[in-house]
């Protein structure tokens, strides 16, 4: 019996080891900023990735993401630096000059004017090549964007956080489709001076705007952005499915034809961003672990093509901030560690999302088993129980009628 007890208690020891020698994702985030350049800096979505798309190439998502969550870790002036990146961003665009920002970015310092663009030497080509959704704008990624500065805005930085986020938000808004549903559009795909316009509208995204929007009302007083976050909140009631008790992803290409694809950031981020919305549609977490889980965590769709970090840590918040155990999912999540303490996309080779390559139709949109930035700052996140759409660790509220 000694021996067994003896051998239990070696055992836990280990577990505990283990489980202590993982640094907080608060920590490695904040190491991933200290080894980056002095000054305004967009941190590598995929610091690993040697080839490709990825190779050198900082998303804006992941950036606003990763600065909301260094805000959250009590690091929001180290979150500055990124904040800075966005607004010269803003200034210093080779080209548009009308307060949009472009999906993504060299990783690195951001003082260069113009601000510099991901891309990568084709040596087939003889040329450099630029990824024609990383130079477009998502309106999504703009919402992403102005959370961010709002953030930063809130821990007493400075109103340039503030009035950067009202001028992402006047491009932003000019993406208003009144056509049935209506809402707000994708954006723009390819380079200037024509790109192509995004009719399709995204769950996901009118999410991201009706916190952005409404995050911006507070911060200014003004009931314009009221409405316009009234507006996106709409079009999100709009892709409820009662009989699958889900959220459509949203509209296909024309923009007036639901998409009635599975995604799981559709299913979560509404929950998170929507006043009362995680009590209206709390039904929904349980279409997504009969749908879409895997291996203790979650997946993109319902494919099932391997754990989406990401994903898993978002609905892992969702259920902190609900009052309910994530640990199942954080576990799943801890899975995906990367050597360095970082996080990987994904536990799978290549994960696919269901989604058409908007670079290549013919591919599906995926996420591979490389450290990301995004998994680490959702992570991080989690940890904490901040909510980067609210910026509390709470759901938002709805206000009472009167």
């Amino acid at each position: 019996m000694r021996a067994v007890a003896a051998a239990l208690i070696f055992a836990l020891s280990l577990i505990a080891s283990a489980t202590s020698a993982a640094p907080a994702p608060c920590d490695v985030l904040e190491r991933a900023l200290a080894q980056a350049p002095a000054g305004p800096v967009f941190l590598a979505s995929y610091p690993t990735a040697t080839i490709g798309a990825l190779h050198g190439a900082a998303f804006l998502y992941d950036n606003a993401v990763a600065a909301i969550a260094l805000a959250g870790c009590g690091h929001a002036r180290d979150a500055d630096r990124i904040g800075d990146a966005m607004l010269l961003a803003l200034d210093h665009d080779r080209y548009w000059h009308d307060d949009r920002l472009r999906n993504a970015y060299q990783p690195g310092s951001a003082t260069d004017k113009p601000i510099k663009l991901s891309g990568w030497w084709d040596d087939k080509q003889n040329r450099w090549v630029e990824d024609p959704y990383q130079v477009g704008s998502d309106t999504g990624n703009m919402a992403w964007a102005m959370l961010a500065l709002l953030a930063l805005a809130r821990d007493g930085h400075g109103g340039k956080y503030r009035d950067g986020a009202v001028r992402i938000a006047h491009w932003a808004e000019m993406n208003f489709d009144t056509r049935d549903p209506q809402g707000f559009m994708g954006g723009t795909f390819g380079d200037q001076p024509t790109p192509q316009i995004n009719r399709w509208k995204a769950t996901e995204h009118n999410a991201d705007l009706a916190a952005a929007f409404a995050a911006l009302a507070a911060a200014t007083g003004d009931a314009h952005w009221r409405a316009r976050a009234d507006q996106a909140s709409s079009f999100v009631g709009t892709m409820w499915d009662r009989k699958c008790q889900c959220f459509a992803a949203g509209t296909t290409e024309y923009g007036t034809t639901r998409n009635n694809t599975l995604a799981l950031d559709a299913q979560i981020w509404p929950l998170l961003a929507i006043p009362g919305a995680a009590t209206k549609y709390h039904a929904v977490l349980s279409t997504v672990f009969r749908q879409m889980s895997v291996k203790g965590g979650l997946a993109y769709g319902k494919a099932r093509g391997g754990v989406w970090t990401e994903g898993t840590e978002q609905a892992a918040l969702l259920m902190k901030l609900s009052g309910r155990s994530p640990q199942r999912l954080i576990a799943a999540a801890e899975r995906n560690r990367a050597p360095d303490g970082s996080y990987f996309a994904t536990n799978a080779l290549s994960m696919s999302t269901g989604f058409d390559l908007e670079t290549d139709p013919t591919q599906r949109r995926a996420y591979f088993h490389l450290p990301h930035l995004a998994a680490l700052a959702w992570a991080a996140l989690a940890e904490r129980g901040f909510n980067p759409f609210a910026g509390t660790k709470t759901l938002p509220v709805a206000t009472p009628v009167r």
